[in-house]
């Protein structure tokens, strides 16, 4: 088991130097004992330690009208009618019959607040907890989490994206980057050795000894990246658990309870990673941005949506996964109480929902509440930062803490928010 003893704050955000991390592996790996077999010796320490989450992204904007706020019986409810759900009293859009049983042990957010209405900029508020600024690029939630809480030297990703890219780690370097799965369908490529054992040692060694000459004349940060990104599909390669990638594995019946869509396959591969390790999952769905004919293509995204979320949360209580597994399904913003001439609704970060489940959250919630025509929140505003410290704290990670600027200036991990719960 390799230890380094040694931890020095770097300016982009992360944990270790390369050269502390090549120092002490040199050191512990003389003799004959080649890379692969020290990544495989050091799998008992890669099993599951701590918590996970999987976020689920709704690229877009969803309607909080047509999913958890509906609103039947105001002018811009655009009649849209509603369900009974697990609650007494809670009624939730009728495009949403495998969530409302599930409402009596989720927390419904029903009083998001944002401030940005752009897509771009309100993807990164939301991914980040920050406000894009210039010369500075915020890691994400996911690469925070992953580099004050996952386990050290886990051989399985940490951090991945399913769906497609999402943002990255930024200041905090490319060692806390996403792993990217485009097609839950389709398993990573090359993820076995092409060569011999034998061979591939030989290989590594030469590695090694070319990084260890590069890190003795100063090597930059662009190596670092470079070094750190092999590090990872090393492990990936000598991981005995790489088969968690291959949903096959999993009963035709479970397939189909999550539904066939590259989404619910999405939330399928999200359960099988967290259960082998992996600590934070992002999940993508697009669509969502109804600007024209709302009322039909929310629908048809909530009957992909509805059974995959429904699904993951039944396996993720059935597998002892419930209380560690944090959920959170949510978009950048909302839409509009007022419905356009095209029959759409546009972005309203004024007021939206956001639904999360498992990792501590308190079951049979409903946190907030909107006016009678969804336009404002008037009870209990929950933010971004917010959504973020409340992250922080299932993990156990101090939203205070500051890294570094490129140009020295300190940053929160989180801007002020407080936990939801």
């Amino acid at each position: 088991m390799i230890h380094c003893w040694t931890t020095v704050q770097i300016g982009r955000g992360g944990r270790l130097t390369r050269r502390c991390f090549l120092c002490r592996l040199t050191a512990a790996t003389a003799g004959a004992m080649g890379l692969v077999n020290l990544l495989m010796a050091g799998s008992e320490r890669m099993r599951r330690t701590g918590r996970s989450c999987i976020l689920l992204w709704m690229g877009g904007g969803p309607s909080q009208f047509e999913s958890f706020d509906p609103k039947p019986h105001a002018e811009t409810g655009g009649g849209t009618r509603t369900i009974a759900t697990a609650i007494p009293g809670v009624h939730v859009a009728e495009y949403w019959p495998r969530m409302a049983q599930w409402l009596d042990r989720v927390t419904l957010v029903r009083s998001m607040v944002a401030r940005e209405a752009n897509h771009q900029r309100a993807t990164y508020h939301m991914h980040t907890g920050h406000l894009p600024a210039s010369g500075v690029t915020h890691p994400s939630l996911g690469s925070i989490v992953i580099s004050r809480a996952a386990p050290e030297n886990a051989d399985l990703p940490q951090f991945v994206s399913i769906g497609g890219p999402t943002h990255g780690a930024g200041l905090f370097g490319a060692e806390y980057d996403p792993f990217v799965i485009p097609d839950a369908t389709k398993k990573p490529a090359n993820i076995r050795p092409a060569v011999p054992t034998a061979r591939m040692r030989r290989r590594l060694a030469l590695l090694r000894g070319y990084r260890a000459a590069r890190e003795q004349s100063n090597a930059d940060i662009a190596f670092e990246d470079h070094a750190a990104v092999q590090d990872r599909a090393l492990k990936l390669l000598a991981s005995p658990r790489v088969s968690a990638f291959d949903i096959e594995q999993e009963p035709e019946a479970v397939r189909e309870r999550y539904g066939r869509s590259r989404f619910g396959l999405g939330c399928l591969l999200a359960r099988r990673l967290v259960e082998a390790g992996v600590t934070f999952v992002e999940v993508r769905t697009t669509g969502w941005d109804t600007h024209r004919d709302n009322f039909t293509i929310t629908p048809k995204l909530a009957a992909l949506t509805d059974p995959a979320f429904a699904a993951l949360l039944q396996d993720l209580r059935e597998r002892d996964l419930w209380q560690q597994t944090l959920v959170i399904w949510i978009g950048e913003f909302g839409r509009t109480p007022r419905i356009n001439p095209r029959g759409g609704r546009d972005h309203w970060p004024q007021a939206f929902c956001a639904v999360l489940a498992g990792g501590g959250a308190p079951e049979g919630a409903v946190i907030g509440r909107t006016s009678d025509d969804g336009s404002e929140v008037v009870d209990r505003p929950v933010s971004i930062p917010d959504l973020f410290a409340t992250v922080c704290k299932v993990f156990g990670i101090d939203p205070d803490e500051e890294y570094r600027s490129p140009l020295g200036q300190p940053i929160k991990l989180v801007d002020d928010g407080k936990p939801i719960f």
